[in-house]
Protein backbone atom coordinates (compact mmCIF):
# COMPACT_ATOMS: atom_id res chain seq x y z
CA UNK A 1 0.00 0.00 0.00
CA UNK A 2 1.34 3.45 -0.64
CA UNK A 3 1.68 5.05 2.59
CA UNK A 4 1.52 8.54 1.11
CA UNK A 5 -2.23 8.48 0.03
CA UNK A 6 -3.17 7.14 3.93
CA UNK A 7 -0.81 9.25 5.43
CA UNK A 8 -2.28 12.17 3.88
CA UNK A 9 -6.20 11.54 3.97
CA UNK A 10 -5.26 11.05 7.78
CA UNK A 11 -3.55 14.37 7.79
CA UNK A 12 -6.27 16.14 5.79
CA UNK A 13 -9.00 14.88 8.32
CA UNK A 14 -6.97 15.41 11.44
CA UNK A 15 -6.66 19.17 10.38
CA UNK A 16 -9.84 19.65 9.48
CA UNK A 17 -11.43 18.11 12.48
CA UNK A 18 -8.66 19.27 14.69
CA UNK A 19 -9.49 22.92 13.59
CA UNK A 20 -13.22 22.79 14.15
CA UNK A 21 -12.65 21.13 17.73
CA UNK A 22 -10.23 24.55 18.71
CA UNK A 23 -13.35 26.66 17.55
CA UNK A 24 -15.74 24.62 19.96
CA UNK A 25 -17.06 22.78 17.57
CA UNK A 26 -18.06 18.96 17.49
CA UNK A 27 -17.86 16.20 15.12
CA UNK A 28 -21.82 15.88 15.42
CA UNK A 29 -22.20 19.67 14.44
CA UNK A 30 -20.43 18.39 11.07
CA UNK A 31 -22.91 15.23 10.24
CA UNK A 32 -25.89 15.75 8.43
CA UNK A 33 -27.45 13.11 6.38
CA UNK A 34 -29.69 14.94 3.88
CA UNK A 35 -26.75 17.05 3.08
CA UNK A 36 -24.43 14.59 2.47
CA UNK A 37 -26.88 12.71 0.16
CA UNK A 38 -27.58 15.59 -2.00
CA UNK A 39 -23.76 16.08 -2.35
CA UNK A 40 -22.48 12.67 -2.70
CA UNK A 41 -26.00 11.55 -4.55
CA UNK A 42 -25.89 14.38 -6.95
CA UNK A 43 -22.20 13.95 -7.41
CA UNK A 44 -22.57 10.41 -8.64
CA UNK A 45 -25.85 11.20 -10.56
CA UNK A 46 -23.58 14.31 -12.46
CA UNK A 47 -20.93 12.15 -13.22
CA UNK A 48 -22.57 8.82 -14.27
CA UNK A 49 -24.45 11.63 -17.20
CA UNK A 50 -20.77 12.60 -18.39
CA UNK A 51 -19.06 9.18 -18.62
CA UNK A 52 -20.28 6.23 -20.27
CA UNK A 53 -20.45 2.98 -17.74
CA UNK A 54 -17.69 1.37 -18.79
CA UNK A 55 -15.40 3.63 -17.27
CA UNK A 56 -17.21 4.19 -14.07
CA UNK A 57 -17.36 -0.35 -13.55
CA UNK A 58 -13.75 -0.11 -13.98
CA UNK A 59 -13.02 2.69 -11.17
CA UNK A 60 -12.40 0.38 -8.50
CA UNK A 61 -9.27 -1.67 -9.88
CA UNK A 62 -8.02 2.36 -10.98
CA UNK A 63 -8.39 2.88 -7.40
CA UNK A 64 -6.86 0.09 -6.15
CA UNK A 65 -4.24 1.31 -8.42
CA UNK A 66 -4.18 4.31 -6.50
CA UNK A 67 -3.24 2.92 -3.20
CA UNK A 68 -1.48 0.33 -4.27
CA UNK A 69 2.31 1.18 -4.00
CA UNK A 70 4.36 0.36 -7.02
CA UNK A 71 8.38 0.04 -7.05
CA UNK A 72 9.25 0.59 -10.85
CA UNK A 73 13.30 0.34 -11.34
CA UNK A 74 13.84 1.43 -14.46
CA UNK A 75 17.58 0.75 -14.29
CA UNK A 76 17.16 -2.74 -13.51
CA UNK A 77 14.36 -3.28 -16.87
CA UNK A 78 16.93 -1.57 -19.08
CA UNK A 79 19.73 -3.98 -17.69
CA UNK A 80 17.00 -6.86 -18.00
CA UNK A 81 16.43 -5.85 -21.66
CA UNK A 82 20.20 -5.81 -22.68
CA UNK A 83 20.09 -9.86 -21.19
CA UNK A 84 17.47 -10.27 -23.19
CA UNK A 85 19.22 -9.44 -26.48
CA UNK A 86 22.46 -11.04 -25.71
CA UNK A 87 20.49 -14.17 -25.13
CA UNK A 88 18.57 -13.91 -28.55
CA UNK A 89 21.86 -13.19 -30.09
CA UNK A 90 23.84 -15.67 -28.82
CA UNK A 91 20.74 -18.71 -28.92
CA UNK A 92 18.00 -17.09 -31.00
CA UNK A 93 15.16 -15.36 -30.56
CA UNK A 94 12.96 -18.60 -29.66
CA UNK A 95 15.18 -19.07 -26.42
CA UNK A 96 13.85 -16.13 -25.57
CA UNK A 97 10.50 -18.20 -24.55
CA UNK A 98 11.86 -19.62 -21.72
CA UNK A 99 12.84 -15.83 -20.14
CA UNK A 100 9.03 -14.50 -19.51
CA UNK A 101 8.39 -14.75 -16.21
CA UNK A 102 4.79 -15.22 -14.44
CA UNK A 103 5.63 -11.64 -12.33
CA UNK A 104 6.77 -10.02 -15.55
CA UNK A 105 4.75 -7.16 -16.59
CA UNK A 106 1.64 -7.95 -19.23
CA UNK A 107 3.17 -5.60 -21.67
CA UNK A 108 6.84 -7.46 -21.71
CA UNK A 109 5.14 -10.74 -21.74
CA UNK A 110 3.23 -10.07 -24.40
CA UNK A 111 6.02 -8.29 -26.88
CA UNK A 112 8.28 -11.02 -26.24
CA UNK A 113 5.66 -13.90 -27.06
CA UNK A 114 4.80 -12.21 -29.83
CA UNK A 115 8.80 -11.81 -31.03
CA UNK A 116 9.19 -15.38 -30.55
CA UNK A 117 6.40 -16.57 -32.36
CA UNK A 118 7.92 -14.92 -35.35
CA UNK A 119 5.14 -12.12 -35.75
CA UNK A 120 6.21 -9.50 -38.31
CA UNK A 121 7.83 -6.71 -37.15
CA UNK A 122 5.49 -3.85 -38.74
CA UNK A 123 2.64 -5.77 -37.36
CA UNK A 124 4.41 -6.15 -33.54
CA UNK A 125 5.14 -2.63 -33.36
CA UNK A 126 1.46 -1.93 -34.22
CA UNK A 127 0.19 -4.36 -31.64
CA UNK A 128 2.65 -2.82 -29.15
CA UNK A 129 1.78 1.14 -30.46
CA UNK A 130 -1.96 0.54 -29.90
CA UNK A 131 -1.55 -1.18 -26.43
CA UNK A 132 0.28 1.67 -25.18
CA UNK A 133 -2.31 3.68 -26.69
CA UNK A 134 -4.80 2.01 -24.61
CA UNK A 135 -3.06 1.96 -21.51
CA UNK A 136 -2.65 6.06 -21.48
CA UNK A 137 -6.41 6.17 -22.55
CA UNK A 138 -7.87 4.06 -19.55
CA UNK A 139 -5.38 5.83 -16.95
CA UNK A 140 -6.76 9.22 -18.35
CA UNK A 141 -10.03 7.81 -18.45
CA UNK A 142 -10.11 7.40 -14.61
CA UNK A 143 -8.23 10.61 -13.98
CA UNK A 144 -11.35 12.67 -15.81
CA UNK A 145 -13.84 10.62 -14.06
CA UNK A 146 -12.65 11.80 -10.18
CA UNK A 147 -12.10 15.31 -11.97
CA UNK A 148 -15.14 15.00 -13.23
CA UNK A 149 -16.94 14.67 -9.78
CA UNK A 150 -14.50 17.17 -8.38
CA UNK A 151 -15.62 19.73 -10.14
CA UNK A 152 -19.46 18.95 -9.85
CA UNK A 153 -19.73 18.64 -5.74
CA UNK A 154 -18.65 22.14 -4.86
CA UNK A 155 -21.82 22.98 -6.80
CA UNK A 156 -24.21 20.30 -5.38
CA UNK A 157 -22.82 21.75 -1.99
CA UNK A 158 -24.12 24.69 -3.21
CA UNK A 159 -27.61 23.33 -4.54
CA UNK A 160 -27.78 21.80 -0.83
CA UNK A 161 -26.98 24.82 0.83
CA UNK A 162 -29.81 26.82 -0.97
CA UNK A 163 -32.26 24.00 -0.41
CA UNK A 164 -31.35 24.05 3.15
CA UNK A 165 -32.02 27.89 2.89
CA UNK A 166 -35.04 27.73 1.02
CA UNK A 167 -36.54 25.27 3.85
CA UNK A 168 -35.14 27.58 6.60
CA UNK A 169 -36.51 30.86 5.74
CA UNK A 170 -39.80 29.21 4.74
CA UNK A 171 -40.37 27.91 8.37
CA UNK A 172 -39.10 30.81 10.70
CA UNK A 173 -40.72 29.95 14.06
CA UNK A 174 -38.04 31.69 16.07
CA UNK A 175 -35.30 34.14 15.77
CA UNK A 176 -33.23 31.79 18.13
CA UNK A 177 -33.57 28.73 15.78
CA UNK A 178 -32.44 30.52 12.54
CA UNK A 179 -28.90 30.37 13.39
CA UNK A 180 -28.40 27.00 14.17
CA UNK A 181 -30.77 26.24 11.45
CA UNK A 182 -28.49 28.28 8.30
CA UNK A 183 -25.54 26.84 10.03
CA UNK A 184 -26.92 22.90 9.23
CA UNK A 185 -27.70 24.55 5.30
CA UNK A 186 -23.82 25.72 4.76
CA UNK A 187 -23.00 21.99 5.94
CA UNK A 188 -23.58 20.93 2.34
CA UNK A 189 -21.17 23.56 0.83
CA UNK A 190 -18.69 21.96 3.53
CA UNK A 191 -19.47 18.39 1.72
CA UNK A 192 -18.66 19.63 -1.59
CA UNK A 193 -15.67 21.37 -0.91
CA UNK A 194 -14.64 19.00 1.23
CA UNK A 195 -15.50 15.92 -0.95
CA UNK A 196 -13.88 17.78 -4.18
CA UNK A 197 -10.61 18.70 -2.44
CA UNK A 198 -9.80 15.47 -0.25
CA UNK A 199 -11.30 12.76 -2.12
CA UNK A 200 -12.06 13.15 -6.07
CA UNK A 201 -9.46 15.53 -7.42
CA UNK A 202 -6.41 14.06 -5.21
CA UNK A 203 -7.13 10.69 -6.28
CA UNK A 204 -7.36 11.81 -10.07
CA UNK A 205 -3.43 13.65 -9.85
CA UNK A 206 -2.76 10.09 -8.49
CA UNK A 207 -3.65 8.10 -11.07
CA UNK A 208 -2.57 10.80 -13.40
CA UNK A 209 1.01 9.96 -11.83
CA UNK A 210 0.43 6.13 -11.62
CA UNK A 211 -0.58 6.22 -15.39
CA UNK A 212 2.90 8.52 -16.43
CA UNK A 213 4.55 5.72 -14.39
CA UNK A 214 3.42 3.07 -16.35
CA UNK A 215 3.72 4.79 -19.83
CA UNK A 216 7.61 5.18 -18.51
CA UNK A 217 7.82 1.66 -17.98
CA UNK A 218 6.16 0.52 -20.82
CA UNK A 219 7.98 3.03 -23.89
CA UNK A 220 11.19 1.54 -22.01
CA UNK A 221 10.02 -2.05 -22.45
CA UNK A 222 8.90 -1.26 -26.13
CA UNK A 223 12.15 0.02 -27.52
CA UNK A 224 13.86 -2.63 -26.08
CA UNK A 225 11.53 -5.29 -27.43
CA UNK A 226 11.72 -3.65 -31.09
CA UNK A 227 15.66 -3.74 -30.65
CA UNK A 228 15.91 -7.33 -30.07
CA UNK A 229 13.31 -8.27 -32.93
CA UNK A 230 15.61 -6.02 -35.45
CA UNK A 231 18.94 -7.96 -33.76
CA UNK A 232 20.76 -4.96 -32.85
CA UNK A 233 24.08 -5.22 -31.29
CA UNK A 234 23.42 -5.72 -27.42
CA UNK A 235 25.82 -3.08 -26.92
CA UNK A 236 23.41 -1.13 -29.12
CA UNK A 237 20.22 -1.96 -27.30
CA UNK A 238 22.08 -0.66 -24.12
CA UNK A 239 22.79 2.57 -25.85
CA UNK A 240 19.32 3.26 -26.68
CA UNK A 241 17.88 2.41 -23.60
CA UNK A 242 19.89 4.42 -22.26
CA UNK A 243 19.45 7.47 -24.14
CA UNK A 244 15.86 6.89 -23.60
CA UNK A 245 16.58 7.58 -19.78
CA UNK A 246 18.63 10.09 -19.90
CA UNK A 247 15.65 11.93 -22.11
CA UNK A 248 13.58 10.66 -19.77
CA UNK A 249 15.49 11.97 -16.25
CA UNK A 250 15.95 15.66 -18.42
CA UNK A 251 11.89 15.96 -19.13
CA UNK A 252 11.31 15.48 -15.59
CA UNK A 253 14.14 18.01 -14.71
CA UNK A 254 12.38 20.34 -16.88
CA UNK A 255 9.14 19.30 -15.83
CA UNK A 256 10.52 20.12 -11.91
CA UNK A 257 11.96 23.31 -13.01
CA UNK A 258 9.08 24.74 -14.70
CA UNK A 259 7.28 23.97 -11.52
CA UNK A 260 9.18 25.87 -9.28
CA UNK A 261 9.27 28.89 -11.51
CA UNK A 262 5.66 28.49 -11.63
CA UNK A 263 5.14 28.53 -7.30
Amino acid sequence: MDISVVLGLVIALFAILGANYLEGGTVSSLLNLPAFLIVVGGTVGATLVSHNLEEILGLPRQVARAFKRTRIDLPAVSQRLVELSQKARREGLLALESEIRPDDDPFLARGLQLVVDGVDETMVRSILETELLLTERRGHGAAAVFETAGGYAPTMGIIGTVMGLVHVLGNMESAEALGPAIAVAFLATFYGIFTANIIWLPLASKLKARTAELMELRELEFEGIMAIQQGDNPAMVREKLDVFLVSLRKEKEREAGKGQHVA
